[in-house]
């Protein structure tokens, strides 16, 4: 089985024989791992629950984590899941490579459908589990929004949306939404929606593909699926907490093939995630963080901020010159928007994560505004 190397390993040997400049400390903005603090009251359930190392967890999670994400899907979604709608999960990226195995193992000739550029993991999954993939392409042309290709769909069996997006930043509004749970009935595919970047909405709050499964009288969420994570919202990657809600078919026998897969939380872990998960007001501050780091790069580069994410997909005449010529001269490494993305999508693109402090954020695009002054 032949997997394409992962970013940022491209990164490093596309770097490896350059000298970066010394005069300039060392900052990176290729990798999506906020950079602030966990909150100090999910440290401390953590630390207070250590002595539960003892035990072993349960699949399922525990009755604590299970309600805390329910609470949350109420009070952010107002979305009124029952218990075996959800799974919580180790993280989302395992649950993005093994339901795909799940779900396509008994199908002679699967198909999954996804955006492209897209987080790797999504091909990963594919060719684990032998799929033909077609690519939803994200450019300027389409306003970096899936469009629909009626034949492709007609054959899917999965499909993978991911809004808000890695890496563009692009959003689908409700409307987009209900037609993608439309289009999921009606050629009878499972659609799976990434909503790890749902909570770092800059204005207003945006809704999650449940929502719009509602709104067409899918409450039953038939071939409807989302996945969250806590580690963008509550800075706390460490704590690999997600969940996967929707169908609860489909979510039964899945849970079954997770009984094998031995991803359980330990139960530390789940006590901390617990909290974070019932918490909101901790995820407004950091989301005004972020606001903050797009207000400096509308000041500094003239962009405007996306919709979500903590990404800019920044426009370049060449992003392989650009990265490298980045991190020689200013000591700054970026990811080159062809190493997301295949078929030439990510071309002339740069991503860059806004994950720090905002001074530090600032230091890194006057770098950035130094090159392309110069381009």
């Amino acid at each position: 089985m032949h997997f394409e190397t992962y970013p940022f390993e491209k990164l490093n040997t596309l770097l490896k024989d350059i000298t970066p400049n010394s005069d300039y400390v060392p900052l990176s903005l290729t990798i999506g791992e906020p950079q602030f603090a966990t909150p100090q009251f999910v440290v401390d359930a953590l630390n207070k629950h250590a002595p539960l190392l003892n035990k072993y967890p349960k699949t399922a999670g525990e009755a604590l984590l299970r309600e805390a994400m329910l609470k949350y899907n109420q009070e952010r979604f107002g979305l009124h899941l029952d218990n075996n709608q959800i799974i919580p999960t180790f993280g989302t990226r395992e649950v993005l490579f093994n339901f795909p195995q799940f779900l396509l193992h008994d199908v002679k000739e699967p198909v999954m459908v996804f955006p492209n550029p897209f987080y790797q993991i999504y091909e990963g999954a594919a060719k684990a589990a032998r799929a033909e993939v077609i690519y939803l392409n994200l450019n300027e042309s389409n306003h970096f929004q899936p469009i629909v290709d009626k034949e492709a769909l007609s054959r899917a069996d999965f499909v993978i949306l991911n809004s808000p997006n890695n890496p563009t930043s692009s959003v689908m509004l409700m409307d987009d939404l209900k037609k993608w749970v439309k289009l999921a009935l009606k050629y009878d595919f499972v659609l799976l929606n990434d909503e790890c970047y749902a909570d770092l909405y800059l204005n207003k709050p945006l809704p999650s593909l449940l929502n719009a499964s509602i709104e067409v009288g899918n409450t039953e969420f038939k071939n409807i699926l989302v996945i969250n994570s806590i580690s963008k919202r509550s800075s706390a990657p460490g704590l690999r907490s997600g969940f996967i809600a929707g169908d609860a078919k489909i979510l039964k026998a899945y849970m079954v093939y997770r009984t094998y897969v031995g991803c359980a939380s330990p139960l530390p872990l789940q006590e901390a995630a617990a909290v974070a998960w019932a918490d909101q007001e901790h995820v407004d501050i950091f989301r005004q963080k972020y606001k903050k780091n797009f207000e400096v790069a509308k000041e500094l580069l003239g962009i405007d901020a996306p919709e979500a994410t903590f990404y800019i997909w920044l426009k370049v005449e060449d992003e392989i010159a650009f990265t490298t010529r980045l991190y020689k001269e200013y000591n700054l490494k970026v990811i080159p928007g062809s190493f997301l993305g295949r078929e030439g999508e990510g071309e002339g693109y740069v991503r860059l994560a806004l994950v720090y402090e905002a001074d530090k954020t600032r230091e890194a695009l006057e770098r950035i505004k130094m090159v392309m002054g110069s381009e």
